[in-house]
């Protein structure tokens, strides 16, 4: 019988190591940027034309490779970061492995130029699908210049399965802030088919998060610090008024080294028990240094899971520091602003300019339990809340039948009314929130937005990691009837709003849209136009608390029952209750 076991190719290995290590263009972008943070340097620069999926190049002004060296680099497990498996529990450097540069090189066409300080001339190498096709002298800037193109061109079936542009490109940025939150000393820029989306200086770490989350989170961090024998924390953490449904902005980096824990994250997340609803997140930055000999980071080529030797240890410093930051922040003073009027003393002339107290005259006979008293109405009217020209004139069977008669407020929050088979209790928040998004989703269908311009222009400023995001959702809300011009730099100018949106702070308005349509990662026009709509209902909708009068109540009832859905809200929460007859006499026996 004939022998059947063979060697691969090198061009075959290699490809099959980098559907391990290259598994989209977001993971080039991360080891070309480890490889230049390894070399020494104090600016990056990267470029990228559509997601990566054309070109890739990065940019350094490290300490380059020799004409061998740049040859070498492109051999597998070729490496200048460890000379034996001793060396693996005293890592400093980002990569170790030495399969980064043969695995790009194995899917992609590959351009390097790269020239040491004391050269006079670079070296130009050229390699597509792991093959050299030529090497050169070549006159180039001190340090290296990379350019990956075609990614997965030699590997149809993995191009095939890559996302939309802006799914990679998300996942790009999110590769690019996890090395600049570690090296906030070092300068990084990053463009996007000819758009700057960051230029980073170098600064302090709370400069750094600042310049790429923007400054709304950045004044939302408390400080952690903890020293102990067996680990150093550093970083910061969010204030519980910072917490959301859904917070991206979560980093835990170990050594320089970008980590994924759950275990950790929990010891996070006990520090703001009760301080936070559930489900809610808080944003953190936490920076552990430990000694490389108690972890091991050579669990996945990824390099994103690391195991610690003492993880009880460390998960108990961890909780610790986080609860005095949050603990410290709790035990600042506050200011009870409604802990009644002080009393202003007056000049009295009579009395030879002497401030005197004065007295309100006092009623002792009085009884409040006499007659009833009415309680305070706003001055606006019904119309205020539903213009006559947006309620429906022929309501649509309702899935209750109401009986004419008075609406009942309790507690500024719910409208209690009552039906043909029972008693049905409104919250009038939420009804509100019902039937604004249905009317801002026919002003999107017919095209009909009504912007109000302000009398003057309000500046919003996004994250520059929102970026990618920003130019489609902008240009989706001048469908509602906003008006934003940019002024560069991830800033607008609101020009207009909806009408009817009148006590709404405009900035605050379309940051928190905005906010809320990124944290949906939505892409497609219609999920983005439903967010929108949400988020504006939410933020337009009358509040819990607000006095409503008789006339009001019930065009809000009458706007509830003519929506083609008037049970839930938008995002699936009830509007109403019905506590039909027998469910009232049950309470009673």
């Amino acid at each position: 019988m004939s022998d059947v076991i063979r060697l691969l190719p090198d061009s075959v290995a290699n490809q099959i190591a980098a559907g391990e290590v290259i598994q989209r263009p977001a993971n080039v972008v991360k080891e070309l940027m480890e490889n230049s943070i390894d070399a020494g340097a104090t600016s990056i620069d990267v470029y990228i034309l559509d997601a990566g999926r054309t070109l890739i190049q990065v940019t350094d002004n490290g300490k380059g490779m020799s004409e061998t060296d740049a040859r070498l680099a492109f051999e597998r497990h070729a490496t200048s970061k460890i000379r034996s498996a001793d060396d693996l529990y005293m890592l400093r450097t980002m990569g170790f492995r030495g399969e980064a540069l043969p695995s790009v090189a194995a899917v992609a066409m590959v351009e390097l130029r790269t020239r040491q300080a004391a050269d006079e001339l670079g070296t130009e190498l050229i390699l597509s699908g792991s093959k050299v096709v030529s090497q050169k002298l070549c006159a180039c800037p001190a340090g290296c210049n990379i350019k990956v193109q075609s990614i997965f061109f030699n590997v149809p079936a993995r191009r095939k399965f890559l996302k939309s542009d802006a799914t990679e490109l998300n996942n790009i940025v999110a590769a690019f802030e996890r090395i600049a939150l570690v090296y906030p000393q070092t300068a990084f820029s990053l463009h996007s088919n000819d758009n700057e989306l960051f230029r980073l200086a170098p600064g302090n770490l709370h400069k750094r998060i600042e310049d790429i989350f923007g400054k709304k989170l950045s004044r939302d961090l408390l400080p952690v610090d903890a020293q102990t024998g067996l680990c150093n924390i550093s970083g910061f953490v969010g204030k519980p008024e910072a917490a959301r449904k859904k917070c991206s902005a979560q980093y835990f980096f170990v050594n320089g080294r970008f980590m994924k824990h759950a275990y950790f994250a929990k010891a996070v997340a006990t520090a703001f028990e009760r301080l936070i609803p559930a489900g809610a997140q808080v944003p953190y930055f936490i920076y552990i240094d430990t000694d490389p000999a108690t972890i091991d980071v050579n669990i996945h080529p990824s390099k994103t899971e690391i195991k610690f030797e003492n993880e009880q240890a460390v998960w108990q410093i961890l909780a610790a520091a986080a609860r005095e930051a949050v603990g410290i922040f709790s035990e600042l003073p506050t200011i009870d602003f409604d802990s009644g009027k002080p009393d202003i003393p007056v000049l009295d002339p009579e009395n030879e300019g002497v401030a005197v107290l004065k007295k309100e005259p006092l009623n002792p006979s009085y009884n409040p339990f006499l007659k009833p008293v009415s309680l305070p109405r706003p001055e606006q009217e019904s119309a205020s809340l539903f213009p006559p020209d947006d309620i429906p004139a022929a309501p649509a069977p309702a899935p209750v039948t109401l009986q004419t008669g008075t609406f009942y407020q309790h507690k500024g929050q719910y409208i209690v009314a009552q039906a043909a088979s029972g008693i049905i209790i409104i919250d009038q928040h939420r009804a509100h929130v019902r039937v604004l998004y249905e009317r801002y989703e026919e002003k999107i269908e017919r095209k009909s937005p009504s912007p109000q311009r302000l009398l003057f222009p309000e500046a919003v400023q996004f994250a520059a990691a929102d970026s990618a995001l920003c130019s489609t959702i902008v240009a989706e809300m001048e469908r509602f009837g906003f008006e934003l011009s940019p002024l560069g730099g991830g800033s607008y100018a609101i020009n207009a709003v909806p009408a009817g949106l009148e006590g709404i702070n405009p900035s605050v308005l379309v940051a928190d849209m905005m906010e809320d349509a990124v944290q949906a990662g939505v892409t497609a026009t219609d999920a983005i136009n439903r967010t929108l709509a949400i988020s504006l209902a939410r933020k337009a909708a009358i509040p819990c608390g607000q006095v409503l009068s008789e006339d009001e109540a019930a065009a809000l009832v009458a706007a509830l029952f003519a929506c083609r859905n008037c049970n839930y809200t938008p995002d699936g929460k009830k509007t109403f209750i019905l506590l039909d007859d027998e469910d009232v006499k049950r309470f009673f026996t």
